[in-house]
């Protein structure tokens, strides 16, 4: 565990109080929880079965009648790690949430619209008497994209322990010809697991070669030979939280394409990341990265979005994109990813995890962006 994160803890409580408020905003009751990656951020709870009902009727006692509901399998568990709250046992989990409202006379029920299936809505309804259910999408997400201090702490950890796994297979010669994307890939992954990480944020990414153009290209028996751009998208996951970090190789004496592409795309990524700022409209973000590589005439070579949100999901809420809304907070964490691609030649990408800040953006991803030459 990093220096950084000892002594902080998740303020369950404080998040579900933040919830409540806008319960009352959207003028409901309670809120039907069913998304896991929502519950596990309002309770900690990390099992695979599980339904929250977050009750705001009566702000004074609104935790008397905040329940999570589970089954069997993780009577332990959630005693474990929802100490603070009421547990129902119930291997029908939702049913006996809604059961409960009813019984409770909550009236106006919001639910989860994004995540709950036509089915479950359905199901719900069947089994919801006197009750009203409201349709109230995105609300815990909306709360999820400002990091608390206990959750920046943990995507620090993550990013450090990406960090030092490159560092360590650079150290270590594993990166050269002759190697396979395959194995590089693997031996990247198990230093983040030696190196801090405690789960893989998502699948890894070596791209080699004419395979560095393909944005989601995933590891083969490909070759890394003298002469390639070498493209690692990579992260590691602590305490739920996933880092997110791209960087871009090349083996041997760079050619003058290769240099040219890659100080573009530096630019780029450098200008996306200044624009960074509480207040910062998304697409003004974006564009902010997209005008550099346009102006330089390979805009169509640009094809995804400047970057994401990240946190318990590797991709969230906000996205920095030409068609995003909205405008940045203070504690958001995103990514800023800018990437051109000449398809059958190679390409380059180089992103960071980065916090929004008054002043500037915290950076969380440190390798170094400078063009590194492997000989």
């Amino acid at each position: 565990m990093s220096a950084d994160h000892v002594g902080l803890e998740p303020d369950y409580a404080a998040r579900r109080g933040a919830l409540r408020s806008l319960l009352v905003e959207n003028e409901v009751d309670a809120l039907l929880v069913t998304d896991l990656v929502n519950i596990r951020y309002l309770t900690g709870f990390t099992g695979s079965n599980a339904v929250l009902l977050v009750h705001c009727w009566d702000m004074r006692n609104a935790e008397e009648r905040t329940v999570i509901c589970t089954d069997g399998r993780y009577r332990t568990q959630v005693a474990e790690q929802v100490p603070d709250l009421r547990a129902e046992i119930a291997r029908a989990s939702a049913r006996r949430i809604v059961e409960l409202a009813g019984e409770w006379q909550l009236g106006r029920v919001g639910f989860e619209s994004h995540i709950v299936t036509v089915d479950q809505h359905r199901g719900f309804e069947d089994q919801s008497t006197g009750l009203e259910l409201v349709p109230t999408p995105g609300l815990v997400e909306q709360l999820r994209m400002v990091k608390d201090p206990y959750e920046v702490s943990q995507l620090r950890a993550a990013c450090a322990a990406g960090d030092a796994a490159l560092a360590a297979l650079l150290e270590r010669g594993a990166i050269r010809p002759g190697r396979t994307e395959r194995q590089v890939a693997r031996d990247l992954e198990w230093a983040m697991f030696e190196l801090g990480g405690e789960a893989l944020a998502f699948a890894t990414i070596v791209a080699a070669g004419a395979n560095s153009a393909v944005p989601h290209h995933r590891p083969t028996e490909a070759v890394l030979k003298s002469g390639d751009f070498v493209k690692f998208d990579f992260g590691a996951m602590v305490g739920g939280y996933h880092a997110d970090m791209t960087r871009t190789l090349v083996l041997g004496a760079p050619s003058d394409w290769q240099r040219e592409v890659y100080a573009l795309v530096q630019e780029a990524q450098r200008a996306g990341c200044a624009a960074l700022k509480p207040g910062a409209s998304v697409a003004a973000v974006d564009a902010a990265a997209r005008s550099v590589i346009e102006e330089a005439g390979h805009g169509a070579l640009f094809v995804h979005g400047l970057g994401h949100g990240v946190g318990l999901r590797i991709h969230e809420a906000p996205g920095l994109a030409k068609t995003g809304t909205g405008t940045l907070l203070s504690g958001v964490a995103v990514t800023v990813e800018p990437g051109v691609y000449f398809p059958g030649r190679g390409g380059v990408r180089i992103e960071d995890t980065l916090v929004v800040r008054e002043g500037g953006p915290e950076l969380l991803t440190h390798t170094s962006k400078d063009l590194t030459v492997v000989e």
